[in-house]
């Protein structure tokens, strides 16, 4: 292939050179032109072929290029050109369709019928009434708060879920909470502390991570100190433990040094510019009974504010140890976000992502049995985090034991993303999540605070509609009774959870 470039740039240097002559050098001035576009082909090719890290552009020199770029707009190729309305992931054309409809307050009606294959496998619906309500309540809301808690919280029944500055732009932070300021909903802070862009007046959940980011000490170990004083900050009105993630569960989170700037360096004190990795367990606690009773530590330094922690379910054994303890000691958190491992990151190993961890169905359920096994379920408020996106999606896990639900990339959408799959590169096209000045001042705050709002708004209402149609007037009522499988009438239990499973609870 070298022979072949080479000599077609020498054959067609001759020719431009022949026609240039022929036309006296004169009439034929474009020629100069195109033998400068050789000359520039030739070096290129040069470079290409001594050059010792690509094989490719070594074989193929010049040409070789194009199978790079190629490669690096495949995402976009795929997206418009290829994927379905249904098989796009991890989320179709036609969930993105509707994030975008209702944030932008618009039609989101889906015309001449369904798309999936309700006979399949994977098929879930909901089991309606002939007998359909009306509801009332345009804004359920759940009072997070047990008995220990002093100052429980009353949460929407759908929220932003942990998403930290870093991973995201500050405009889409701001964004974010305003949106969830009119909306009346929170607004999680993720592990990447409370920065001043989390600080537009929405309710917060402070998360707080294996880092410590916002309350570590200089050997990166929790710090009452700076708990104490962010804690009891106004905005913040729960607090959650972060054990696991579920796109990630078992590594702490990522965050890759280009988008490690000076202002996130500052809030999370560490250094600028470095690749921060999360460590992948706490050190403020390294078994159940310690894990209780660092979240009766938060509770009397917050005064009383709701605790929780958030985990994506591995070793089912170890989550049934963590509530014996509860039942013995008499500690129990004000809440437990159930991360399924379909849950989104903004960077992590591919394998973490594709086989680590239960997903959120069968965990939801695991979770539901063993707390009502032990008597505990009326202690403990639970919340599905992992592909909520739509209000089917927030029943569903609410039916399969969830009191309210999380979505992150549900509300990335609504402020702009495109999922592009470009988040753990810093060059994310609609400043999303991007730390670039150029691309983040795309993103207009007050239009996509807007979205955000209509988007949560327009969720819940047909959440509501829903409900008005299995008969139901609030979330509370739900059960998996009220889900079907298309292919076959199974408990859902039965389907995730086999006797292996259930015999521990």
């Amino acid at each position: 292939m070298r022979k072949v470039f080479f000599g077609s740039l020498l054959l067609l240097s001759l020719v431009t050179f022949f026609l240039m002559w022929y036309f006296q050098f004169v009439q034929f001035k474009f020629g100069y032109f195109i033998l400068g576009i050789i000359v520039l082909l030739f070096a290129l090719g040069i470079y290409d072929v001594n050059q010792k890290s690509h094989a490719i552009l070594r074989n193929f020199p010049v040409v070789g290029h194009f199978r790079y770029l190629l490669e690096k707009i495949s995402p976009e190729i795929q997206q418009y050109f290829i994927e379905t309305n249904t098989d796009g992931t991890p989320f179709s054309r036609n969930i993105r369709s509707l994030v975008y409809r209702r944030s932008k307050n618009v039609n989101d009606s889906h015309p001449f019928g369904t798309q999936r294959d309700i006979n399949g496998e994977d098929y879930i619906g909901l089991r309606h009434s002939i007998y359909a309500v009306h509801t009332h309540d345009e804004d359920p809301r759940v009072i997070i708060g047990n008995d220990s808690c002093k100052q429980p919280y009353s949460s929407s029944i759908f929220n932003i879920s942990a998403m930290s500055f870093g991973s995201l732009s500050s405009n889409a932070v701001r964004a974010l909470n305003l949106g969830a300021k009119k909306g009346g909903f929170s607004h999680n802070t993720g592990e990447g502390g409370i920065s001043s862009h989390h600080r537009m007046g929405a309710d917060l959940v402070w998360q707080i991570g294996t880092g410590y980011f916002g309350c570590r000490d200089d050997h990166g170990n929790f710090s009452e100190e700076k708990f104490v004083e962010k804690a009891n900050w106004p905005e913040v009105k729960m607090i959650e433990i972060k054990i696991s993630q579920g796109a990630k569960p078992g590594h702490g989170g990522v965050l890759p040094g280009v988008k490690n700037t000076a202002e996130i360096a500052e809030i999370r004190g560490v250094l600028q510019g470095t690749t921060i990795l999360s460590p992948p367990a706490h050190s403020a606690f390294t078994n159940e009974g310690e894990l209780l009773d660092f979240i009766s530590k938060l509770r009397e330094l917050s005064g009383g504010k709701p605790i929780g922690f958030k985990l994506c379910v591995g070793r089912t054994e170890e989550f049934i140890s963590i509530c014996k303890q509860m039942v013995s000691r008499n500690i129990y958190p004000d809440f437990i976000t159930v991360d399924g491992a379909e849950g989104g990151t903004g960077a992590a190993p591919l394998e973490f992502s594709d086989s680590v961890g239960l997903p959120l169905e069968p965990a939801l359920i695991f979770v539901r049995m063993t707390l009502e096994k032990f008597q505990i379920r009326d202690q403990i408020k639970v919340i599905a985090s992992g592909k909520a996106i739509s209000a089917f999606a927030i029943l569903k896990n609410i039916a399969l034991g969830a009191d309210i639900c999380n979505s992150g990339r549900g509300f990335m959408f609504s402020v702009g993303c495109i999922q592009a799959l470009r988040c753990n590169t810093n060059e994310c096209p609609t400043g999303v999540a991007t730390q670039k000045a150029s691309l983040v001042g795309g993103l207009v705050i007050i239009d996509k605070a807007e979205r955000v709002y209509y988007f949560h708004k327009n969720t819940v209402h047909a959440v509501q509609e829903l409900l008005g149609a299995c008969g139901h007037k609030h979330t509370s009522e739900l059960s998996a009774a009220d889900l079907v499988k298309g292919d076959e009438m199974i408990k859902l239990a039965n389907r995730y959870l086999p006797d292996s499973v259930n015999t521990q609870v």
